[in-house]
């Protein structure tokens, strides 16, 4: 396990650009690199700040040549700019997520190499996985489509991207997680677009009663503490992804959703009943992190119940921070 002062000597000073870190997972990303000493440049289309230590630059990835601009200069870069959104506007505004995605992660990989950045790691998505109950990084094969369509196409071409930079540049330091349902403060509660999680409390906020839930609760997922991420995605940084392509990065434990919801009620008063009319979805998906536990020491510390606690308090403070957020759908032209 590698230890803060390693972290500090590893990041200390270093010019370090991260895209999307006013995002979920990235202004923890942000917030932790601030901490051990780097100069932190955010690229995000957000009107958000997120960390006063860390120069904000707002602007289009899928512009090449802000793309190169902004990699000038750069040591290290974390690539987490991403399109987030439900299962329903995946289906109904698809190239509202496959576009941008494909463009903005061409011209970023692109221009960190041609800037010669030493160290990247790009944050794929369990979407970029072919549908299956347990997600393990020796299973994962390109040869099957992934099971979220669109998203997880763009996904799959930025890692191909990556490993087509390893096989003919040799750039060996360029690495590749792939997180499953993340979740925490920053996320995005858009009830249009929402996941999950900031669905359900979106929901309980405007009072609906009883908030009905599709499904009867039985289907399992794993829902990872964004936090706790953002510490697999550093780690990943210094270690490497060892033999594997990627790796994963989850709580490692499945819940169903009747399991989410009652937890839910025991921070939060509310009344809900589950409408068995209607589809409950894929019935198990799991990440196996036992490799990240291994290769850099990956160590998820926030329970469930904890995290929906820190999500909700946060949410109380900040309902008003998505009108601060790009969004790819109602901009969409």
């Amino acid at each position: 396990m590698i230890n803060n002062k390693e972290l500090y000597n590893f990041f200390n000073n270093k010019n370090i650009v991260v895209t999307g870190g006013t995002g979920l997972i990235g202004r923890s990303v942000v917030k932790k690199l601030c901490d051990l000493g780097a100069n932190v440049t955010i690229i995000s289309l957000d009107k958000i700040n997120v960390d006063e230590r860390a120069d904000h630059l707002f602007g289009d990835l899928t512009d090449f040549n802000f793309c190169k601009r902004v990699t000038s200069n750069q040591d290290y870069a974390f690539h987490m700019s991403g399109i987030k959104g439900s299962v329903k506007v995946t289906i109904e505004k698809p190239a509202s997520f496959f576009v941008p995605l494909i463009m903005m992660n061409t011209n970023f990989l692109e221009a960190c190499r041609i800037n010669a950045v030493g160290k990247l790691v790009y944050t794929s998505s369990i979407g970029a996985y072919s549908s299956r109950e347990i997600f393990k990084e020796e299973d994962s094969s390109f040869s099957e489509p992934p099971m979220d369509m669109f998203p997880g196409w763009a996904k799959r071409m930025a890692e191909l991207q990556i490993q087509a930079y390893k096989k003919q540049y040799k750039l060996k330091d360029y690495h590749i997680v792939r997180p499953c349902n993340v979740y925490g403060p920053g996320d995005n509660f858009d009830p249009e677009n929402a996941m999950v999680i900031p669905t359900l409390m979106n929901r309980i906020f405007n009072k609906e009663n009883p908030v009905v839930i599709w499904g009867d609760g039985s289907s399992i997922r794993d829902f990872a503490y964004a936090e706790d991420v953002a510490d697999g995605i550093i780690l990943t940084m210094v270690k490497g992804t060892g033999e594997f392509d990627f790796l994963n990065l989850g709580s490692g434990k499945g819940y169903t959703i009747k399991e989410l919801v009652e937890i839910l009620s025991s921070i939060i008063d509310f009344n809900y009943e589950f409408d068995i009319s209607k589809n409950s979805g894929f019935p198990r998906r799991i990440m196996n992190i036992d490799n990240a536990k291994k290769i850099i020491g990956y160590d998820p510390k926030i329970n469930l119940k904890q995290g929906l606690k820190k999500t909700w308090d946060w949410y109380l403070k900040n309902k008003n921070e998505n009108d601060l957020r790009h969004n790819y759908f109602k901009d969409a032209k």
